[in-house]
């Protein structure tokens, strides 16, 4: 007899192109109504502050960089100041980061090249930001897609690891799974995508064992039942309050609800 998630595996199995991007579009279009507030989780007021708070970002959460870039903004508020700082004096300010003696560098190198290249100013083209020290495409899209409303798809841990689950791509490399995942969407709606697939990750969909019987994204889900089943455990694993009410109902609502919410709508274009 089939388990619950190798049902799932194979309702999705011979789906076409087409059907993939329309079940992805759907999925977005819950997403959205499920997280109507999301946005980038990193504190900043400036092109150069959300770069430098991104980069500290890796391997640490945004809740402890955003703890530690009021600090270090006073301290530096731009590239040229933090380009001549002293490299011990930002440790200090980043050290609960982790990893802080590699970022120090990393950022005063940064600030260094954005004053050779820049003038101090942080550009706002994808190929710009790429060659710039630390910089991968994960950083330039979260730059471009916040602070310049350049849209832009940021694959993150938990980006990948969900649209692996989804269905949208079975890479694992962050670049190809970029291209390959962004080809289902409109541009203009990558940037929240990103937010909204995030927010997920990080409060339904989580690494080790999701919370399936308490998530909105049941009946579209390729994986759904791979984490916990029993709608009350997986309520008790949800690591925030969902909004607005109508959409609590449908996140623990038995999957055909999800499934008519989901058609009510019809395809972006």
């Amino acid at each position: 007899m089939l388990t619950v998630a190798e049902k799932s595996a194979r309702k999705f199995a011979k789906e076409t192109p087409l059907g993939r991007t329309r079940r992805a579009r759907k999925i977005h279009r819950i997403l959205a109504e499920v997280y109507p507030n999301a946005q980038c989780e990193l504190d900043f007021e400036t092109p150069f502050q959300l770069l430098i708070a991104t980069v500290l970002s890796a391997q640490t959460t945004d809740i402890r960089v955003n703890a530690v870039t009021p600090g270090l903004f006073a301290a530096f508020p731009g590239a040229h100041s933090l380009a001549v700082a002293n490299l011990i004096e930002v440790e200090e300010h980043i050290r609960s980061t982790g990893f802080y003696r590699a970022k120090a560098r990393n950022i005063v190198r940064l600030a260094n090249e954005l004053v050779d290249e820049y003038d101090g100013v942080v550009p706002n083209k994808l190929s710009k930001l790429v060659e710039l020290a630390g910089v991968g495409r994960k950083t330039a899209n979260v730059v471009l897609g916040n602070a310049f409303d350049t849209p832009g798809l940021t694959v993150d841990t938990h980006m990948g690891r969900l649209a692996r689950r989804f269905g949208w791509t079975e890479e694992t490399d962050p670049v190809k799974a970029e291209h390959e995942i962004a080809a289902l969407f409109p541009k203009k709606d990558l940037t929240l995508l990103s937010h909204r697939v995030i927010f997920h990750g990080r409060r339904i969909c989580h690494s080790r064992k999701p919370a399936c019987g308490a998530c909105p994204l049941a009946a579209l889900c390729p994986s759904f039942g791979i984490g916990e089943l029993d709608p009350d455990k997986a309520r008790a694993m949800l690591r925030f309050e969902m909004a607005p009410e109508a959409t609590v109902a449908e996140a623990t609502a038995p999957a055909t609800t999800a499934r008519t919410t989901a058609d009510a709508s019809e395809d972006d274009q």
